[in-house]
């Protein structure tokens, strides 16, 4: 066989459609978009739209309500933590922080704080520092030795104030 000689397998390639080539070909003159207008153009993307009609989305009532302001905390089980000790990812030797968490591969990211959730069991003696946790968990954590410490969550600061930028016009240099 030589380089020359090398084709895909029969069957694996489709042909291209082609367009624009009379009417005989089956796909001239509009090429298969339909007629003119917007919708025969390129890059045009107006899915809901009705023809100028009150669209569906906008006449069917809202439902719920979102707290914008709802904090999204990374979750800890008992099992989670016991299972990182015992496979000495997790280092009990002092406070355990959400950093250190972080750091051992037990959580992913720390999100708005981390909470101890009370599902599994903990043998292991282990001092707490996290944003939040339940009752159970924090009855379990002290049963077996340990303590948690209950840190208070500051907001990232957002806006102007968080960059830095000053309002007002810049003075210009003489």
């Amino acid at each position: 066989m030589k380089l020359n000689e090398l084709q895909p397998q029969e069957g694996s390639v489709k042909r291209r459609m082609i367009v624009g080539r009379g009417i005989g070909s089956g796909k001239g003159k509009t090429c298969g978009r339909g007629v003119k207008g917007q919708k025969a153009r390129t890059g045009v993307s107006i899915q809901g739209f009705e023809g100028g009609q009150m669209p569906l989305y906008r006449r069917l009532p809202k439902r719920g309500f979102v707290n914008i302001f709802a904090k999204d905390y990374a979750e800890v089980t008992l099992a989670r933590l016991q299972e990182a000790i015992d496979s000495k990812i997790l280092d009990v030797k002092g406070v355990v922080d959400e950093k250190a968490l972080v750091k051992a591969g037990v959580i992913r990211r720390s999100k708005d704080g981390v909470r101890l959730l009370g599902k599994g069991t903990l043998k292991s003696k282990i001092d707490l520092k996290l944003s939040g946790a339940t009752d159970a968990a924090v009855k379990a954590v002290e049963k077996a030795g340990g303590k948690v410490e209950i840190s208070v969550f500051v907001p990232k600061p957002f806006g102007k104030k968080a960059t830095g930028a000053k309002s007002g016009k810049a003075k210009k240099k003489k």
